[in-house]
């Protein structure tokens, strides 16, 4: 659905929730216009939910709000990010990475890009202890999954002798404002060479000589990949930023859900011990009976 000149997706069998389009990447420049479109279509939405920027703490509308929080460095310059927002071990990854002979650099959008990034895909079936879903992927799917956003996109390529060896799709808003990795993996097989850091300081560097004040990469509360994912972005000088989330009912349905917190979904109710204990669990399965991580 077309509201205000943006996509409106909308997800859930019993309460349908509403949302922008590339949330995080996209924002409405007037969402009370936005919300009277959605009440006067009748497009079947019961409840919409839209955010503020990172820059934009404080509530601004009266509609009923929680706070939501994603993890995000505050940026200045390259060198104060390196200097004063990383831990150190970082600073030595970065470094580590450029004398094994990591070369990362903007890349454009082309066919050896699409094919590095197949490369990179299909070298294990299993990532982070779960099945992979992108192993296996034809060129012409990977295409188009990777062109989305494209007029707001960069992409950064970490190479090694040559080839490809990880990759990241940065994402920023229309008014260049904050950014993301919507896309950022590297290869197993060369993780002693730190290329994950290398993208981020790449990231971090391309982002400051955008003027962008803001790179976020997921949530802090709520994450649910486990706490090394959590340590990495806390090392490389991400925090958790608080920001304020509407939910806006636009039937009965959704006036009901939100009293009742319907609007949140299973997986978020679920405590972090018993999440962290599934997560260990299914690591052990996919080691025991698919094709197994290289470390």
């Amino acid at each position: 659905m077309d509201v205000c000149g943006k996509e409106i997706r909308s997800h859930g069998k019993l309460i349908r929730i509403g949302l922008l389009d590339g949330e995080g990447y996209q924002f409405l420049k007037d969402p009370e216009a936005a919300v009277e479109d959605l009440r006067k279509s009748g497009g079947g939405t019961d409840l919409f939910t839209f955010t503020q920027k990172l820059a934009e703490t404080t509530p601004k509308y009266t509609y009923p709000m929680e706070w939501d929080n994603l993890a995000a460095i505050h940026l200045s310059t390259y060198d104060e990010w390196m200097a004063r927002q990383i831990k150190p071990e970082v600073r030595t990854h970065i470094r580590k990475a450029a004398k094994k002979g990591v070369v990362v650099r903007e890349v454009p959008f082309d066919d050896a890009l699409i094919r590095g990034i197949a490369a990179i895909y299909n070298e294990t079936p299993v990532r982070r202890g779960k099945s992979f879903p992108h192993y296996g992927i034809n060129l012409e799917t990977l295409r188009k999954m990777k062109a989305t956003f494209l007029e707001h996109s960069i992409f950064l390529g970490a190479f090694f002798e040559g080839s490809l060896i990880g990759f990241a799709k940065l994402v920023t808003d229309e008014e260049l404002s904050q950014a993301a990795p919507m896309h950022i993996l590297c290869m197993i097989q060369h993780r002693d060479k730190c290329p994950m850091n290398a993208l981020v300081a790449q990231a971090v560097r391309s982002c400051t000589e955008r003027g962008i004040s803001y790179l976020w990469y997921g949530k802090v509360a709520g994450d649910k990949h486990g706490v090394s994912h959590l340590r990495f972005r806390c090392d490389n000088g991400f925090q958790q930023v608080d920001f304020p989330r509407y939910y806006v009912p636009l039937t009965r349905r959704g006036h009901l859900a939100l009293r009742l917190g319907l609007h949140h979904s299973i997986v978020d109710r679920i405590p972090e011990p018993i999440a962290a204990a599934y997560r260990r669990v299914r690591t052990l399965w996919h080691l025991r009976y698919q094709s197994p991580e290289r470390t």
